[in-house]
């Protein structure tokens, strides 16, 4: 697996179990944090890859299809 995957993994799994506002912790909150890490990770790619007007189309994008911010 790569090393940036583990990575979001473990942070993922962390900013759930050490959340004390998480009553009940459950494998499906800790895969939705990391799917939105990821997320957040490809926005930040683009970020730095896109024009300014091309990053905000696909920031539109994300923000509708996954409802995740930056």
């Amino acid at each position: 697996m790569n090393t940036r995957i583990k990575e979001l993994a473990e942070a993922a799994y962390r900013e759930v179990v050490c959340n004390p506002l998480n009553d009940f912790i459950s494998r499906e909150l800790v895969d939705q944090r990391f799917a939105e890490l990821i997320v957040q990770e490809c926005i930040e790619l683009n970020r730095q890859e896109l024009a300014f007007s091309a990053f905000e189309r696909v920031l539109n994008k994300y923000t509708e299809h996954f409802g995740v911010e930056e």
